[in-house]
């Protein structure tokens, strides 16, 4: 689905809402590609993505959210200071909404997320995918991986996404095929700088060496 194109059908959104709500996972099309989302506000929500995935604990997932500032209320600027800061809140304004992840130093708000890895660290992004934006918007910040078994390619389109995962979803968001590149991952969670997964928008985008072998995805 095209960057920034409006997604008709308000019944699939209230149905998708009503099940985040209430710690469902629902596949979503992202500006991107197809991602499995939970409210990591829902105490064990997040679990249903690693299992129907078959992923390990340790990856961590990745935040949507609807704008900066829900993205910027995740973090903890105290941790970079005041010029890193001003820096990471010009990037947003740069690359968001778009495809640019920033793993960030995690703030009190995401203190009891359960998202795999480090949880000192967040890494968020705000897509142009309207619909996954206005579900952000309606009940908060989604915990979302691709919706793909773990080491699979990611599919293209919903139907193949739920047929790849190892168990049911709540709500299947369908916005037609996905194929843009994934987004970038930035760790801006400390000096330096280091890109881990090279994607939508380049290294020579953000003025920065692109990741070597085995750079983290």
């Amino acid at each position: 689905m095209p960057a920034d194109e409006p997604f008709a059908d308000e019944s699939v959104l209230v149905l998708a809402a009503r099940a985040l709500v209430t710690g469902g996972a629902v596949i979503i099309p992202t500006d991107t590609v197809y991602g499995l989302a939970v409210s990591p506000e829902v105490r064990g929500a997040t679990r249903q993505l690693f299992a129907l995935k078959q992923r390990p604990a340790e990856q961590p997932l990745a935040v949507l959210v609807a704008s900066p500032e829900q993205g910027l209320a995740l973090a903890a600027p105290e941790v970079l200071g005041p010029e890193s800061w001003a820096q990471v809140e010009a990037l947003t304004r740069r690359w968001w909404p778009g495809a640019l992840t920033l793993v960030l130093p995690r703030g009190s708000a995401a203190s009891g997320y359960d998202l795999g890895g480090s949880p000192d660290t967040i890494g968020v992004r705000c897509p142009a995918s309207l619909p996954v934006r206005a579900l952000a918007e309606r009940v908060g910040p989604l915990a979302t991986t691709s919706a793909n078994a773990h080491g699979e390619p990611t599919p293209a389109t919903a139907t193949e996404a739920v047929a790849a995962l190892h168990g049911e979803v709540a709500v299947v968001v369908d916005g037609g095929p996905c194929t843009a590149p994934p987004s970038t991952v930035l760790d801006v969670s400390s000096a330096p700088w280091r890109i881990l997964r090279e994607g939508g928008v380049s290294a020579a985008d953000l003025g920065l060496a692109a990741p070597g072998p085995g750079a983290t995805p």
